[in-house]
């Protein structure tokens, strides 16, 4: 009982190998609609980079005194690829070796990474729409312009709207197959101690 089911490895193999289209699709949005911008303005974020109206949206967020997005402010861009890297290679080693504890070690760093990315795009998303420049032209008192972690939120007259992007239900569908490998797992654990505990239990 210490090897993992072949559908098991099949699973986290197949989870690991979806991940490597994150180095080249975008793995969460932003967009923004005013009635001046009816089409949206969008940015994309990437595992190494971000693009879309960046120049439009760094012109107006100038007047309320919010920071120019650019790729150097983010120090995370140059190790993300490499923490990306280590999590299929891990997945990949672990479905080849075969042993139970390798579903849960993945499913751990895979639900560990995914929550320390979140966190670490709230830590931005805050500071980003909370540090203001104080000399803006527009300002309004108690007006914070942090966008929503996800879902839609009014920011004056813009309706701004953050969700996953092909990368990111990538990495879902991942999350997914992870859970399934793990479930797949307990389930047969629980099938070989009720057969353990009465023999005359058809498998």
């Amino acid at each position: 009982m210490n090897s993992m089911q072949p559908i098991s490895r099949i699973l986290i193999l197949l989870s690991s190998l979806i991940m490597v289209a994150l180095f080249f699709v975008p793995i969460w949005q932003i967009q923004m609609w005013a009635p001046q911008y009816p089409e949206w303005l969008s940015m994309h974020i990437w595992i190494d980079n971000i693009t879309g109206d960046i120049a439009i949206i760094n012109g107006l967020n100038h007047y309320i005194g919010m920071k120019e997005i650019h790729v150097e402010m983010f120090p995370e861009f140059e190790i993300m690829p490499y923490i990306l890297g280590g999590i299929i290679a891990l997945g990949i080693i672990l479905a080849l070796i075969g042993k139970q504890f390798g579903v849960w070690t993945y499913l751990v760093v895979l639900v560990l990474a995914g929550i320390a990315g979140m966190l670490d795009f709230y830590l931005w998303s805050y500071d980003y729409g909370h540090n203001l420049d104080p000399t803006a032209a527009i300002k309004v008192p108690g007006m914070s312009y942090q966008p929503p972690l996800i879902g839609s939120k009014e920011l004056l007259n813009f309706l701004a709207f953050s969700a996953p992007d092909i990368g990111g239900w990538l990495a879902v569908a991942a999350g997914v197959l992870g859970i399934a490998a793990a479930v797949i797992e307990v389930r047969k654990r629980i099938q070989y101690k009720t057969a353990k505990r009465n023999p005359l239990v058809i498998k």
